[in-house]
């Protein structure tokens, strides 16, 4: 079948849209100046409590080029991207009688002490932080640093789990990609794709039966496993096309999700859960949330299974010249949002 060209309308909308969903540059800059602030002062906290604080680097998405706009209203309510600040502690700093797993409630301490009037409270592995005023939320993670290596840390848990990770080798697995579709000709790239299916997922949370919250990482790697197998296309119409028909495949047949960006890929399978998306600078680590069971699986695999069809539609109709009808079931993608701001 002959590929849609550039020149397609849907490939044209789905262009604008996709600028319009990334973090407004303004945005941008008052990030960073609030992270900055928030690092000089945690920094000051700390050290006056002689505890050594090796880095303060960004992660997420705000450092792998796949954030959101904020957009609160209509009926696609998003919070903006996720804004990860992770506290790089030396373990030489801390005195060995100090139970090292109570770093977030020392954090959650320093935090408060330094802003007693902005709403911060201790999630499972970090200090959930929402400055009202600038409407910007932060998660600010405190972390060991391995010894003898700057590119592995050990997060913990509130439940006392302790899981070792890379901040920077989560980043460089998103970015290896972005180089990858960089490289290649035409229009369409991996992070700007992972911004639409992104995009997507909130929009479908909306609406959610048993699934509270669709994790970023989850989403990371369903849409990296996916370019991997099938790269992209001219166009943002064929690639996600492409891209949903995969992932339904993996939800609904809960194909394991492994990678060897840095290492062999797993072949673990001693994970008690129903599917296994491994973690790539960890797989020891299941990204698919504890909560879940075969109901939110079914879920997400059904959301999935929708949305390939109606990329199909949209194909479709682009094919025969429908292209008012290929619009509309792009607005049931994206919601309204995409009515206002996907135009040609």
């Amino acid at each position: 079948m002959k590929q849609l060209s550039s020149k397609s309308p849907s490939h044209r909308r789905l262009s604008t849209f996709v600028d319009w969903i990334r973090t407004p540059g303004e945005r941008e800059e008052r990030i960073k100046a609030q992270a900055d602030e928030v690092r000089r002062r945690l920094r000051g906290k700390a050290e006056s409590d002689k505890l050594v604080i090796r880095s303060m680097p960004f992660s997420g998405s705000y450092e792998k080029g796949t954030g959101l706009r904020r957009h609160m209203h209509g009926d696609a309510e998003i919070e903006g991207q996720d804004v990860d600040i992770a506290i790089v502690v030396d373990p030489d700093s801390i005195p060995e009688d100090e139970d090292r797993g109570h770093l977030i409630e020392r954090f959650l301490g320093y935090f408060r002490a330094s802003y007693p009037d902005t709403e911060a409270s201790a999630t499972r592995s970090s200090v959930r932080v929402t400055f009202v005023g600038s409407k910007i939320n932060f998660d600010l993670v405190p972390m060991l640093a391995v010894s003898g290596t700057d590119r592995e840390q050990l997060l913990f848990r509130s439940n006392g789990e302790r899981r070792r990770t890379s901040i920077q080798d989560h980043i460089e697995f998103v970015r290896r990609r972005n180089r990858r579709s960089n490289d290649l000709p035409g229009r369409v790239k991996f992070n700007e794709c992972v911004r639409l299916v992104k995009w997507w997922r909130h929009y479908r949370e909306g609406d959610a039966h048993s699934i509270e919250e669709v994790p970023s990482i989850l989403i990371d790697l369903l849409c990296a496993k996916a370019f991997d197998q099938c790269g992209v296309a001219e166009t943002y119409t064929e690639t996600l096309g492409q891209w949903f028909t995969r992932m339904a495949d993996l939800a609904h047949r809960k194909r394991r999700v492994a990678f060897d960006d840095f290492g062999p890929a797993s072949a673990r399978t001693d994970d008690d859960r129903q599917w296994a998306l491994l973690d790539p600078v960890n797989p020891d680590n299941n990204v698919l949330p504890m909560a879940w069971n075969n109901l939110q699986i079914t879920e997400l695999a059904d959301w999935v299974a929708t949305a390939r069809d109606q990329w199909s539609e949209v194909e479709s109709f682009e094919r025969t010249g429908e292209h008012e009808k290929s619009r509309k079931v792009l607005i049931e993608l994206f919601g309204n949002p995409f009515r206002h701001h996907g135009e040609l």
